[in-house]
């Protein structure tokens, strides 16, 4: 089934009630999620939603206006809405916007999807769910959770610059979480992230997490964490997992570079950032190790697509390149008040909401090294994986990270195992700090972003491999 036809219709409708540019987003999501605790099935929740969502242009101001409502009449009024919003907006708002140049592009695309997600049985997937968390209570684990989520996403849209656009983004993952209860001390440790695991792919993501084979290791650990000496508080070396690191950069750097953020238009709700577009191109963000891409084509990771939902297609860029900041993630109005020649980083969480400016996939580029290779060369340090909480300034720049599990290392060797490891910093001079950055990278996926007035929730990716920093303060001083 097309809705071309209703996307088309609002379009027109925005025209013809005066919007200089408009364009219409129809969208079709179904969702699924299950979470089990202590070997039983607990939820099990099922959404289904369609409408269609318009922006209109008109001077300086954008109207939008959405409908749960699929027929001609509806798309009309929906248009025209949008159209009246803008026009009141534009009354007291300045010169036109102007929108960096687009090319129309009629095409389809669609997620790679071994294993249709939703097409595979109930039964299976609770006995999934049901076998992981028994595992991890067999294995010493005083709580026990697993959980999994798919989205099935169908959009169609359409611009009066002539752009037709239809794509199929399947999405989904899962996680297990073992949790030891001691005297006066909870621990957790959780697999593979500390909120699964995503990606823009099938359920063959699920099956290669293998839940039930990794719970009973994360019940023995969360288990040792509770009689495992504190992290000792002090400037050493810290060498942090790919997961972990995959969160830092989601703080430090995706939310930094997001282009309305530098602008001051998400001060209100989100934040601002510490960036400075009068030094884009010269300013030293990292450490020559550091190349951070913005890359919506990377294959099966969290923040794919084809084409964003202004209808640019997907390309990769980057956004510090040798340790230098370079690029940006926009859309095509903030593009062109920043004066760049580029876009392509507009989503919405649904048909009801406002396309804005989200991360894709941001992330790092391959080092020349591996983990192995980073503990044998550290004499003495802390390694740190897994993130368990976090805390960063609303520009951007100062931050702590509290992890699940860490380790010393001497003498090239993991050594004993810390409880409640923490670091803290400033983003660039923490950046800048990487001397050692490993190959071993892997697409994380984080569900859960949030974004905006009204609130948005954001899926991005975080390509991302273990890398090391000098000179990072670590632990809490008393």
């Amino acid at each position: 089934m097309s809705h071309f036809d209703e996307a088309d219709a609002a379009v027109q409708a925005a025209l013809d009630a005066g919007a200089r540019y408009a364009d219409a987003r129809v969208m079709v999501r179904r969702t699924e999620a299950m979470s089990a605790r202590d070997g039983d099935v607990e939820d099990l929740s099922f959404d289904e939603s369609a409408g269609l969502g318009v922006r209109a242009l008109v001077g300086s101001s954008w109207g939008f206006y959405a409908v749960p409502d699929l027929s001609g009449p509806s798309a009309r009024a929906a248009g025209e809405r949008a159209a009246r919003i803008a026009a009141a907006g534009a009354l007291v708002r300045g010169p036109a916007a102007e929108l960096t140049p687009a090319q129309p592009v009629t095409a389809s695309w669609a997620a790679d999807c071994v294993i249709d997600p939703l097409g595979v049985p109930l039964s299976d997937k609770g006995d999934l769910l049901v076998r992981a968390t028994a595992a991890a209570r067999a294995a010493g684990a005083d709580v026990a959770e697993a959980n999994y989520a798919i989205w099935d996403t169908r959009k169609w849209f359409a611009s009066s610059e002539g752009h037709r656009i239809d794509q199929h983004i399947r999405e989904c993952g899962a996680g297990v979480t073992a949790i030891a209860i001691g005297d006066g001390e909870v621990q957790r440790r959780s697999w593979p992230s500390h909120r699964g695991q995503f990606g823009t792919r099938g359920w063959e993501l699920v099956e290669e997490l293998d839940l039930v084979g990794n719970a009973p290791r994360m019940a023995e650990e969360a288990r040792a964490l509770l009689t495992a000496p504190l992290c000792p508080a002090g400037e050493t070396t810290l060498v942090l997992g790919g997961e972990q690191l995959a969160l830092q950069i989601h703080e430090s750097v995706g939310h930094a570079i997001e282009l309305d953020r530098i602008l001051g238009w998400e001060a209100a709700f989100a934040g601002t950032s510490w960036l400075d577009l009068s030094r884009l191109g010269s300013l030293r963000y990292g450490s020559e190790l550091m190349n951070i891409t913005i890359d919506p084509t990377f294959p099966g990771a969290l923040g794919s697509f084809g084409f964003d939902d202004e209808g640019t297609p997907a390309a990769k860029r980057h956004a510090v390149r040798d340790g230098v900041w370079v690029g940006v993630l926009a859309g095509r109005d903030s593009a062109a008040v920043a004066g760049l020649d580029y876009a392509g980083s507009v989503r919405s969480d649904g048909w009801a909401r406002l396309p804005m400016v989200r991360m894709t996939n941001v992330g790092l580029e391959p080092g020349p090294h591996t983990l192995d290779e980073i503990i044998a060369a550290t004499g003495d340090g802390v390694f740190m994986d897994v993130n368990r909480s976090w805390s960063i300034d609303d520009r951007r720049l100062n931050f702590q990270f509290g992890c699940e599990i860490g380790y010393e290392i001497k003498n090239g060797r993991l050594g004993r195992m810390l409880r409640n490891p923490t670091y803290t910093g400033i983003g660039p001079r923490f950046w800048q700090s990487m001397d050692m950055l490993s190959s071993e990278t892997v697409a994380w996926g984080t569900p859960n972003c949030g974004k905006g007035q009204p609130g948005q929730i954001g899926h991005t990716g975080h390509p991302a491999a273990p890398a090391r920093f000098t000179d990072v303060r670590v632990g809490v001083r008393a």
